[in-house]
């Protein structure tokens, strides 16, 4: 499948701003199973790119944006060539770091009684691909789906004791599941295809779960399967924030007004 994916991201500033600096992890990984076909990041006004490469051996662009401004508008724009990986092994990623290390918790993964209560009942007798399927796909039946809002900031296991969740959020109770069975467990953050009639989006989530004599495998809790061609694999983390699209610093004083226009679908030709 060859998905075209139409970032807009706009910041609007109640007063000039002297400096703006994004660290921008948005640019996908060559994989067995997807290839970048083009890949770009525009800016509107004079700006400086540098990449580089995070620890997870994430793809990362630092944007140094000066002033004055009062708004600033980032688009990305690019064409993935996925196939169907139809068992949602991960194959051909960049691994720097050993799955032992994802058994690391971080403040929005632990899991607290409930996620470990749920995960147990799965999980007690053995991590197999299909108990671990098993658990995904009850993840998603008891949880509601919501949308993301900007101002979730909630750990896994108040997301969990709510009932309702964001595709983010949901992504974040299956790694804290994992973990608290002692499997490596990682967020992946990317995109999802919609259909034709209806191609606006957001980011997509959904987690990566280490199974021996497998390796990664991934699960999206939001609807129940392991990633397929219509997934674009973008970044890796312990956790949500770590993959964050967007993350930096601007030295100016006011507030700021954020908004975002995701189109993810079947690039034309």
């Amino acid at each position: 499948m060859r998905i075209a994916v139409n970032h807009l991201t706009r910041y609007r500033f109640d007063e000039p701003q002297d400096r703006i600096v994004q660290a921008l992890r948005m640019r996908p990984c060559d994989t067995d199973h997807q290839t970048v076909i083009a890949w770009r990041i525009d800016v509107d006004r004079d700006a400086r790119l540098k990449k580089q490469e995070d620890g997870f051996g994430n793809e990362v662009t630092m944007v140094y944006v000066p002033g004055p401004l009062d708004s600033l508008d980032l688009l990305v724009t690019g064409e993935v060539l996925t196939d169907d990986n139809a068992d949602g092994i991960v194959r051909g990623a960049a691994e720097p770091l050993p799955p032992e290390l994802f058994l690391r918790g971080s403040p929005r993964t632990v899991p607290g009684e409930g996620i470990a209560g749920f995960a147990k009942r799965f999980l007690e007798k053995g991590a197999t691909i299909e108990t671990l399927h098993a658990l995904n796909c009850a993840l998603g039946e008891r949880m509601e789906l919501r949308a993301a809002r900007p101002e979730d900031k909630r750990t896994a296991a108040e997301a969990f004791a709510a009932g309702a969740a964001s595709a983010r959020e949901l992504a974040n109770i299956l790694v804290a599941a994992a973990r608290s069975a002692d499997l490596p467990a990682r967020f992946v953050s990317g995109y999802r295809a919609q259909s034709d009639e209806h191609p606006r989006a957001m980011l997509h989530a959904w987690a990566e779960i280490h199974i021996a004599g497998l390796g990664w495998v991934g699960f999206d809790p939001s609807h129940g399967i392991s990633p397929d061609q219509c997934y674009v694999r973008v970044a890796v983390g312990l956790d949500d924030a770590g993959t964050a699209p967007f993350s930096g610093s601007r030295s100016g004083a006011g507030d700021e007004r954020l908004e975002v226009e995701i189109l993810v679908g079947a690039a034309q030709n």
